[in-house]
């Protein structure tokens, strides 16, 4: 049997609805949304002694449910259709008396103006506003203009809707410009037996009087979850606010159908801020076969390590997933912005929501493990935020990493997963004769990290191989007692110009990550382009050694660093200019655009005839070594016993050395390019 129009157009026509309700019979037609999930949107508009008038009633059961329960009895409903009406007044006759059934045709009413309290339309704009074309758009003014004419002041518009952009935009541009108060309901779902995969909406539209000038909108957005309505700036929020809940069902209805190939990533937000609270990521793993106890778990990330490459990258994710053991598992990071009441506020708070995006077969009543590192969700402590002129927002905090180390981090909020600097604090030494603390009988709080910077560590992998460059420097072997050779890799006598174009850095760097300047350290307060170009003009090959790891602004270029005017080869000829003949510029590369980068590898090519590059497990970052020469070529062992070597100069007297890093292994896997 064909219901369906056959085009838009039909939506608007008397023949058609005589048509659609005449082969269909008695049966109720429901375009969506049952009673049961309105009914909680409709108590809060509708009173019992209000006058309601539902436009496009159709046979929908609505107006008879909402009679049945009390909700209202002084019901009017018109529809275009003859044929309906005559079912409906045939059905409905003498069992609700105070509701009545009229052909009418909503864009021409015959009621007087300001007659009801309520205007209900369940899918009726949505059927007539199928298009943008002009003559659409004229009918859907017409009806809106008599909708305000029959509605006294004060009275209430609802409108359940799939809420297709077009659809809200223009019902929302239209009372709010006419002064009323807007806010959108999301109407909550009926699990497996929703029709819709797509969320039901409730736009209710209140009337007041139109105030000459340039009123404040009033929009506003209530999810399901929540009762509070949350306050929009503009009609394009609203309508993106709606998109994103409409994407969100769209994504619960495909995971719990078939697994997921790709990883999935989302934002939940607070409810008062409407800031991120948790990210999450959901992660399938096809090798894993599933059990009734391995099917879906969720785990939280401590805080403060969400940017380690086990849970900030898809690789270490899957990882994980594989050696948790579960077929569907969902990761948990927390935000440095909020607040969180320990793994069982998390817990309680996340429980109803992660199930919407449990794994196709899992039962609904389920029991869902929560994992952690360590059973807790680790310690953030922020120390310091500020905003630079250059960096944007910034934050040091203070992390715990495994076991009792912390770590101290500066992070730039406009790329918030990604650890600008860190290093590692040294856990407090008690004084000699200094008695430890009795410890309290009450449950004890997270430790307080420690203050002082162990300078010792180096936290960044291609730091280390950073360091571990300077092996390339030319001069003689060196030899058990040989005092010169010594000296040379003996880096305390080092002269360090340090060029930092942000003074909010240095100031950051010296209070809190424990630099200090010094006869052989010095720190030039300088566009770092520029500071080359003017040695490049004034004093040429002074420096032995040049060191680039310089963070990129510009997000929308491939290569985080360093800024694409610092691989010119121009510039890259004056870094040559000022570096000796036999020394090394030494180079961070972070570029995930394969033709950039080939272009920046030909370029250092043209410019230094000797490259080396020693590429960072588990991470973008690529140390690239250059030389004037290609006379200082050496082979790996050679690398390996330089390396040796300095790693025994860099050991300050009187301080430990950390054994976590050993130079030469950083140059086992340096290749020639």
């Amino acid at each position: 049997m064909e219901l369906l129009p056959r085009s838009p157009a039909e939506f608007g026509s008397a023949r058609y609805w005589d048509r659609f309700f005449r082969q269909r019979g008695q049966r109720a037609f429901e375009w969506y949304g049952a009673f049961p999930e309105l009914c909680p949107v409709l108590h809060k508009y509708v009173r019992p002694r209000d006058k309601v008038l539902v436009v496009g009633c159709g046979n929908s059961e609505l107006s008879e449910q909402m009679y049945d329960v009390g909700m209202c009895e002084d019901i009017v409903n018109i529809d275009i259709s003859d044929a309906v009406i005559r079912q409906m007044q045939e059905r409905s006759g003498s069992r609700r008396p105070k509701m009545s059934y009229l052909v009418m045709d909503m864009l021409q009413m015959d009621f007087p103006d300001a007659h009801f309290q309520v205007v209900l339309d369940k899918g009726t704009l949505d059927a007539l506003l199928t298009d943008e074309e002009e003559a659409t758009l004229a009918k859907v003014d017409q009806m809106f203009a008599e909708i305000s004419r029959v509605l006294q002041v004060g009275g209430r518009y609802l409108c359940v809707s799939l809420a297709q952009a077009h659809v809200l935009k223009k019902a929302v541009e239209y009372f709010s410009r006419e002064g009323w108060v807007v806010r959108v309901h999301q109407v909550a779902g009926s699990g497996d037996n929703q029709q819709f995969v797509l969320p039901v909406f409730v736009y209710v539209m209140t009337k007041f009087r139109k105030i000459p000038g340039s009123a404040p909108q009033i929009l506003e957005i209530c999810p399901e979850e929540q009762d509070k309505p949350m306050r929009v700036k503009s009609v394009e929020r609203l309508v993106a606010a709606v998109k994103d809940r409409q994407h969100y069902a769209l994504l619960c209805s495909q995971l719990s159908k078939t697994p997921c190939r790709e990883q999935v990533s989302l934002d939940l937000c607070d409810k008062e801020s409407g800031k991120p609270r948790y990210t999450l990521h959901v992660v399938d793993s096809p090798s894993v076969k599933p059990s009734r106890e391995n099917r879906f778990a969720i785990f939280i990330i401590p805080q403060g390590r969400e940017t380690e490459w086990l849970f900030g990258t898809e690789e270490g994710r899957r990882q994980l997933a594989t050696s948790a053991g579960f077929g569907r598992l969902v990761t948990v990071a927390l935000h440095r912005e909020q607040h969180y009441e320990g793994m069982a506020g998390i817990q309680a708070e996340l429980s109803g929501k992660v199930m919407e995006l449990a794994p196709p077969g899992l039962p609904a009543r389920q029991q869902v493990p929560f994992l952690s590192v360590g059973g807790d969700i680790g310690v953030r402590a922020v120390r310091h935020q500020d905003t630079s002129p250059l960096s944007g927002e910034y934050v040091v905090e203070d992390v715990k990493g495994d076991g009792t180390c912390y770590f101290r981090r500066l992070i730039f909020l406009r790329n918030r997963n990604v650890v600008q600097s860190e290093a590692r604090l040294l856990a407090p030494t008690p004084l000699p004769g200094q008695k430890k603390r009795r410890k309290d009988k009450k449950k004890p709080s997270p430790a307080e990290p420690p203050a002082a910077i162990d300078k010792s560590y180096l936290c960044c992998e291609h730091h280390k191989a950073m360091v571990a460059g300077l092996c390339l420097l030319e001069g003689p072997d060196p030899l058990p007692g040989d005092k010169a050779s010594s000296e040379r890799l003996c880096w305390g006598q080092a002269h360090v110009a340090v060029v930092e174009i942000d003074p909010s850095m240095l100031e950051v760097a010296t209070r809190w990550f424990g630099f200090s300047q010094g006869d052989r350290m010095q720190v030039h307060l300088s566009d770092g382009l520029d500071y080359v170009a003017k040695l490049a003009a004034e004093a040429p090959a002074q420096y032995d050694a040049i060191m680039f790891d310089v963070d990129s602004k510009d997000l929308t270029v491939g290569m985080s660093c360093p800024p694409p005017a610092f691989v010119e080869k121009p510039f890259l000829q004056k870094v040559k200019t000022i570096l000796k003949p036999e020394g090394i510029f030494v180079l961070n590369l972070v570029c995930r655009d394969a033709r950039l980068k080939e272009s920046v590898l030909a370029t250092l090519r043209d410019v230094f005839p000797l490259l080396y590059t020693r590429r960072i497990e588990g991470e973008v970052n690529e140390i690239l070594f250059c030389q004037p020469s290609p006379e200082g070529r050496r082979d790996p062992a050679e690398l390996g016993a330089r390396a040796r070597a300095l790693e025994g100069a860099l050991r300050e007297p009187g301080r430990p050395w950390d054994s976590s890093y050993v130079l030469a292994d950083m140059l086992q896997a340096v290749r020639i390019l």
